[in-house]
C-alpha cells in the first residue's frame, strides 16, 4: 500500500488543487479550544477517559460505519487532543443506506466524503453530544467551544510514514509528561504535531 498524492501540505492549509476527496492515509490532530483538559488524565502512560472522552473515542471509531468511503486507522483521544489516520478509500457516498439507516445528529451531508468533510462534521457531532452530556449527564461544560477551530493535517506519502505515524500515535499516551501539547510544559512549541515523530517530507509555515 503506498500513498503518494502529488504533493503534500501545510497545517491548517488547503493545498490549491489538491483533491482531498482521493484516496489516501491522512494524519489528522484536532485540539480542543485552548488545550482546555476535557477527555480525561494520563496516568502511569495510560490515558484514563472521562464520559467525554469515552464518548469522543466512540464517535471517532464509528466514522466508518456513518460515512462509507471512510475508514479509520491507529487513533489515541489524550486529555486535550486527538491524534488519528483517516483513510479515504474513494468510492464512497455519505447518505442513508441497508448499512446506514441514518446520519448523525446535526448532519445532513451528501456526495464522496472529503478529509475537510470528515472533520468538519465530527467536531459538531462531538460538540452536540457533550452539550447533551452537560444536560443530563453532569459533564463540565466547556468555556465557549469544544473545539479549536483549525486542525492540523499531513498527506501520508509512504508505507514509511505511514507506520512512523501510527507509532507515533500509539506512544503518545507515554510520552505525555513532554507532549507539547501538555498544558504542563510551559514554554513548549505547540503548533506541529509532527515534530516529535523523526524524519517526514513536510511542509511547515514559518
Amino acid at each position: 500500500m503506498k500513498y503518494d498524492p502529488a504533493r503534500h501540505h501545510r497545517r491548517s492549509i488547503r493545498l490549491r488543487g489538491y483533491d482531498y476527496r482521493q484516496a489516501g492515509a491522512y494524519f489528522v490532530t484536532i485540539c480542543t479550544q485552548d488545550r482546555e483538559l476535557m477527555f480525561g488524565e494520563v496516568v502511569g502512560g495510560q490515558t484514563r477517559l472521562n464520559g467525554p472522552g469515552q464518548m469522543v473515542e466512540s464517535i471517532w471509531r464509528e466514522l466508518s460505519q456513518h460515512y462509507p468511503g471512510v475508514e479509520v486507522d491507529t487513533f489515541v483521544v489524550m486529555p486535550n487532543h486527538v491524534h488519528g489516520i483517516i483513510i479515504l478509500v474513494g468510492a464512497g457516498h455519505v447518505g442513508a443506506g441497508p448499512d446506514n439507516p441514518g446520519q448523525p445528529q446535526g448532519v445532513a451531508p451528501t456526495g464522496t466524503m472529503s478529509l475537510p468533510d470528515v472533520v468538519h462534521w465530527f467536531k459538531p457531532l462531538t460538540t452536540a453530544r457533550y452539550r447533551r452530556g452537560v444536560l443530563y449527564g453532569g459533564w463540565l461544560p466547556f468555556p465557549g467551544r469544544l473545539w479549536q477551530r483549525n486542525y492540523y493535517e499531513h498527506v501520508i506519502r509512504n508505507d514509511e510514514e505511514l507506520n512512523r505515524i501510527r507509532q507515533y500515535i500509539i506512544d503518545n499516551p507515554a510520552r505525555w509528561e513532554e507532549d507539547p501539547e501538555n498544558p504542563d510544559n510551559a514554554g513548549s512549541v505547540r503548533g506541529w504535531p509532527l515534530q516529535s515523530i523523526g524524519p517526514i517530507d513536510q511542509d511547515r509555515i514559518p
